[in-house]
């Protein structure tokens, strides 16, 4: 690459910096199942999910990200998965309403945080909403998954009460529950450029995989190597991308669009069926 291109990929993708909600596995475990990645036979360690855990969160504080924790619970080993229990816009909050049982008390705790720390405009919803795992903000519209998780219903919720415009998307492949295990938002949509996304097209309904097409032309269309590993679970600033370490075919894509890959080992974590977005819930002031 010459010092010219260098100079135009860093003119083009640029960063911004984010805030995070996280909360570290110390109670991580798999001890039932409620998705396809999920076997209670195979052993998995708290330990080593700890280690992945705060890899990631110091690589997201290397890239000058603020990164807040919540405290973990025991009895609650997928409260790691932070996405799942709030979306956030323009500081109004809306909360999560589990559909397994055995997460239903997460939502609680998460309201608790969001009351604690000054959130006022704070939404809980009365449909099944699992918050980030099926919200994606592009910066203009909410992206919203439903077909495993998610109710229907919780899409008007979501519209009413972060007052954002809300395009309601179909997931049909059990492996891919939540929208975030299918797309991404690569960079939000400013005054002057469209958002760009990353997906992958066997994960969604015909119907919206055409409303996908016609809405980001320019998209990355990802492979299912790409999806089965996790590649679209992954973490955008505008430039960096925060994606597991096996998404390199899906990494070298996203480097001639101009953006950087920065890679983690979220082996341990993906038992669960989780990866670094699946821990990562944004907070947009």
């Amino acid at each position: 690459m010459t010092v010219v291109d260098q100079a135009v990929r860093d003119a083009v993708r640029v960063p911004t910096t984010r805030r995070y909600l996280m909360c570290e596995p110390r109670y991580f475990a798999v001890e039932y199942s409620i998705n396809p990645w999920m076997d209670p036979s195979k052993p998995a360690s708290a330990e080593r999910a700890v280690e992945q855990w705060r890899e990631l969160r110091d690589t997201y504080r290397r890239l000058g990200h603020t990164v807040e924790e919540i405290t973990p619970q025991p009895g609650l080993p997928d409260m790691v998965f932070s996405a799942n229990s709030g979306t956030v816009i323009d500081g109004r909050v809306l909360g999560s309403r589990f559909r397994a049982p055995q997460r239903t008390a997460e939502a609680e705790h998460f309201r608790r945080w969001f009351v604690e720390h000054g959130y006022r405009d704070l939404t809980m919803p009365s449909k099944i909403n699992e918050a980030e795992g099926d919200f994606a903000w592009t910066g203009r519209l909410l992206l919203a998954g439903t077909g495993f998780r998610t109710d229907p219903e919780a899409h008007g919720e979501a519209q009413e009460a972060l007052g954002v415009p809300v395009v309601s998307l179909r997931l049909i492949d059990p492996k891919f529950y939540h929208l975030d295990t299918a797309l991404f938002v690569l960079a939000e949509a400013t005054d002057s450029t469209p958002a760009q996304v990353a997906y992958y097209p066997a994960a969604f309904s015909a119907g919206s995989l055409r409303v996908l097409r016609r809405l980001f032309p320019d998209a990355v269309e990802a492979t299912a190597a790409d999806a089965e590993c996790f590649g679209l679970n992954a973490v955008s600033d505008g430039r960096n991308v925060v994606l597991p370490v096996e998404a390199t075919a899906l990494g070298a894509r996203l480097a001639e669009r101009g953006y950087e890959p920065v890679y983690v080992d979220i082996s341990e974590l993906r038992k669960a069926g989780g990866g670094p977005k699946c821990c990562t819930m944004e907070i947009r002031k």
